[in-house]
């Protein structure tokens, strides 16, 4: 059976930048095997496969698997697949289009609002499945240093600190002092493994970062690191940003109201890309959260399988 596909690049409006993103259309009767067999061949990231929707008024329901395995929820993958199925329905015509849509994802229901322009990179935004979480752990500086190259007084600014935190995949937050030390980490695999905890089943991945960036109007400089996941570093990483949002509210005690934040990541590979993540504060904790960004195909053809 022939099954369609796309490549997108996600979280920037142009191509062989951002995070590519494979989308497979028609993936009913498909197996957890050849789901995985296949995300292995195209060796991104992730891989996204579209399915008949559980529930009728939801539009889809999407598998996301990495190289290695299937995981709840992801960021790049919930914008790209919500990009690509709003464009596949819109038929390739060129007049704007504003949609909302509900894909079907581990994790749960997840609420997509999606604009495709008349021309240039279409935008989609998605409500937080699950808020941030603070994950308890016992992290060194001195070891999670030697993990990144860096001086132990390099790791940390402000009252930010190496903490835990999950919106539905793990990470360790590494604030570092600047963008010179993100730029000069080399990350060591072998040392972070030996040096950080398992959480919810895997070995939390790296998620390096700090305040400013090389785009005048980011907020927040970025890097992702991932051995666990098979992945050495990643251009733009959604799950990361929403587990990030949990500890920037805990670390800068945000007045209530609505914050828009924009995250960079992605520039020391050569694919910058922006991600859009909106906070609403109320009373002193996050009553809501949307993480957002643009996606634009690069590549279609058919799987012969």
């Amino acid at each position: 059976m022939s099954r369609r596909y796309a490549i997108y690049d996600v979280f920037t409006d142009r191509r062989l930048a951002g995070n590519p993103l494979a989308v497979v259309f028609d993936a009913d009767g498909l197996d957890d095997v050849q789901l995985q067999a296949i995300a292995s061949e195209f060796n991104l990231s992730e891989t996204v496969f579209v399915q008949r929707a559980n529930k009728p008024a939801h539009t889809a329901k999407v598998r996301i698997f990495t190289a290695g395995y299937e995981l709840p929820f992801a960021g790049h993958p919930t914008v790209g697949a919500a990009i690509a199925i709003a464009e596949m329905l819109n038929g390739g015509d060129a007049r704007p289009l504003d949609l909302v849509s509900v894909l079907e994802e581990k994790i749960g229901p997840v609420r997509c609002a999606v604009t495709i322009p008349a021309t240039g990179a279409s935008f989609a935004e998605f409500d937080l499945p699950r808020k941030s979480v603070h994950l308890d752990a016992v992290l060194e500086r001195q070891s999670i240093a030697e993990a990144f190259g860096l001086k132990p007084t390099q790791i940390g600014f402000e009252n930010h600190v190496p903490s835990l935190w999950s919106a539905g995949v793990a990470f360790v937050m590494v604030p570092v002092h600047d963008l010179l030390a993100a730029s000069d980490a080399e990350f060591d695999p072998a040392i972070w493994q030996r040096c950080v905890p398992f959480a919810e089943g895997r070995l939390a991945a790296a998620y390096l970062y700090c305040r400013g960036g090389v785009n005048h109007l980011a907020r927040f400089h970025a890097r992702m690191f991932a051995p666990e996941m098979g992945i050495k570093e990643d251009p733009a990483t959604g799950a990361a940003v929403a587990a990030l949002s949990g500890a920037i509210q805990f670390f800068d005690q945000m007045v209530d109201g609505h914050h828009p934040i924009l995250v960079e990541q992605g520039v020391e590979m050569g694919r910058p890309s922006l991600i859009h993540l909106h906070l609403d504060i109320a009373a002193g904790q996050i009553a809501g959260a949307r993480i957002g960004g643009q996606a634009i195909r690069i590549a279609s053809g058919i799987l012969e399988l």
